[in-house]
């Protein structure tokens, strides 16, 4: 599974911005995609994710601002970020979980979302 992330910039505290990440390759077996963010000396976080059977999760922080979405027809999901904060600067990294042959986690090349006050 290939993932290509994009949407990133820079953006004032209080807007909004939307990241796409575009699946390919065996996306049939894909049973979860989703958003994980770095931020500066801190850990991976979770920040959403959607199955395949279109239910949702997200991190404690994002819940109420950000919105995952998937449109399979394109292989595509998006995230939805609204009311941005200073704290949601990071890297943002598309995550595909994929069963059968080749069964573990995939991640794209990330997408640096800054927010700036």
């Amino acid at each position: 599974v290939q993932l290509q992330a994009s949407g990133g910039g820079l953006v004032q505290a209080g807007g909004s911005l939307r990241l796409s990440c575009i699946a390919s390759g065996s996306v049939s077996s894909v049973v979860f995609m989703g958003w994980y963010r770095q931020a500066p000396g801190k850990q991976r976080e979770m920040v959403a994710l959607i199955a395949n059977t279109g239910s949702t999760n997200y991190g404690g922080s994002v819940k109420g601002r950000f919105t995952i979405s998937r449109d399979d027809a394109k292989n595509t999901i998006y995230l939805q970020m609204n009311s941005l904060k200073l704290e949601d600067t990071g890297v943002y990294y598309c995550n595909a979980y994929k069963t059968g042959i080749g069964v573990g986690n995939y991640w794209g090349q990330g997408t640096l979302v800054t927010v700036s006050s």
